[in-house]
């Protein structure tokens, strides 16, 4: 380890372990360099490192401190290495998918609240509508999912499926864009899912969910054993 990740380290096993909990504010850089035996040159290096991971903030004219440490925020960076995934990683990032999303999905069945489902409702009657234009879809399929997993109340699995769901878009899109019949067998596919939620059952909603991702993986393995390639797809805007 250099000396700066040994800085590092320090620093993360103090709030690992409660000397500097969620919020609170870092003495001075010189007491703390001091402290752990470094020059500022290591404690500013080791700070930077800790801002960009948004395990620390700088507050202007007021100091440094430990950010919330919310799942969405630490878990922020797992989205720009995903988007890099290509080839066959993107069918490891569809294998995962078909582990997290299912069981997060009976989780949302047994939790869901009759808000939740209008807003579920709510993105599969946009899915209905947009039959034809793939774009809109897509971005309904998604928002769809997005209201299913916040229903389950687990703010850290959320985060992780948004991150795995958004580098899988590009596939649907493509699927999209190349399979005329796939619009109408996705809507029936989250119509199933939106039933099992309504009914509040766990096992069928894991059901329902996991024949829907099967679907979409099975349809990228046969295109990519093909010798095809995943297109670029432009982000995918959220809707409201």
């Amino acid at each position: 380890m250099s000396l700066t990740d040994k800085a590092i380290a320090r620093i993360r096993r103090m709030i690992r372990e409660g000397e500097l909990p969620p919020g609170s504010k870092l003495p001075p850089e010189q007491q703390l360099a001091a402290e752990l035996g470094l020059s500022r040159n290591l404690m500013r290096e080791a700070v930077k490192t800790l801002v960009v991971a948004r395990v620390l903030e700088i507050r202007r004219g007021d100091g440094t401190y430990v950010t919330s440490l919310a799942p969405g925020l630490l878990l922020e960076g797992l989205g720009g290495a995903v988007e890099l995934l290509q080839g066959d990683t993107v069918l490891e990032l569809t294998e995962v998918r078909r582990l997290f999303e299912p069981v997060a999905t009976a989780l949302a069945a047994a939790r869901i609240t009759d808000e939740d489902l209008a807003e579920v409702e709510r993105h599969l009657s946009a899915m209905r509508d947009a039959r034809d234009d793939v774009e809109l879809l897509i971005q309904h399929d998604a928002a769809f999912h997005r209201a299913v997993i916040r229903a389950t109340r687990n703010e850290t699995l959320a985060t992780l499926l948004e991150h795995i769901s958004g580098r899988t878009l590009s596939a649907r899109a493509w699927r999209g864009l190349t399979d005329a019949d796939a619009a109408g067998r996705t809507i029936a596919e989250h119509e199933a899912i939106h039933q099992a939620l309504v009914a509040r059952d766990p096992g069928l909603a894991q059901a329902a969910a996991l024949m829907h991702v099967d679907t979409t993986e099975r349809w990228l393995r046969d295109h990519l054993a093909e010798g095809e390639r995943i297109p670029t797809a432009p982000p995918v805007r959220t809707v409201p």
